[in-house]
């Protein structure tokens, strides 16, 4: 992603969050770990902000990351690189809720997660659990309305999935994300936070990892 990084976009949109929210860039500094002199650079376009500093600045001033990716000159298109902005900055979000809550632990969340994925992936490759993904995901779709953070990135899966040039390595840890959606009771309640599907998005997350390691 080209950009010129001198950009009066970003500071404008940052300075005007910082008021909004009665914050110091020092307060911001204290926040997101960035010193502030560095922030002070980025705000005043003398130092390029990289995607890492966008996206702590958007989860402490709790606007979405493709709002300062946009500001700072980024193409923020319906793309691959826009969709795991997205997705990376939700989890991010996700786990400092979970770690500020006194109900959830965030290892232990994952761990279950994990093992209900792994669950999954050998059930992903029987008849009966291609039957269940090719049958009931589209239906699962219109229950939650296709909306939400993470339908495209399981649209895609289930495309890998279906498709019959992949291996079945590749094929039983997409289905198992699929099923996960499918099937499982949530370790999280969705109601407990503003934000829906909570252990679907980690599950979504840790197997996207998975299919990027089996590619590299």
């Amino acid at each position: 992603m080209n950009k010129n990084w001198n950009n009066p976009d970003l500071g404008s949109t940052i300075k005007a969050l910082l008021k909004e929210r009665s914050l110091s860039m020092r307060k911001l500094s204290a926040l997101t770990g960035i010193d502030t002199a560095t922030i002070s650079r980025i705000v005043n376009g003398k130092q390029a902000a990289k995607p890492d500093h966008l996206k702590v600045f958007a989860l402490h001033l709790g606007v979405p990351v493709e709002r300062l990716f946009q500001a700072a000159g980024y193409d923020v298109g319906t793309n691959k690189t826009s969709t795991e902005i997205g997705i990376h900055t939700s989890i991010d979000r996700i786990k400092e809720v979970l770690q500020s809550s006194n109900f959830f632990d965030y290892e232990l969340t994952t761990e279950l997660v994990q093992k209900e994925l792994f669950k999954y992936e050998q059930y992903a490759l029987t008849e009966e659990g291609q039957r269940v993904i090719h049958n009931e995901f589209s239906s699962k779709v219109e229950k939650v309305n296709g909306s939400g953070p993470f339908i495209d990135e399981l649209r895609q899966m289930h495309e890998l999935f279906c498709s019959r040039e992949v291996s079945q390595d590749t094929r039983a840890i997409a289905g198992s994300a699929l099923l996960y959606f499918i099937l499982s009771a949530d370790i999280i309640p969705d109601y407990v936070f503003p934000i829906g599907y909570l252990d679907d998005a980690i599950a979504v997350q840790m197997v996207r990892n998975r299919l990027s390691e089996e590619s590299s």
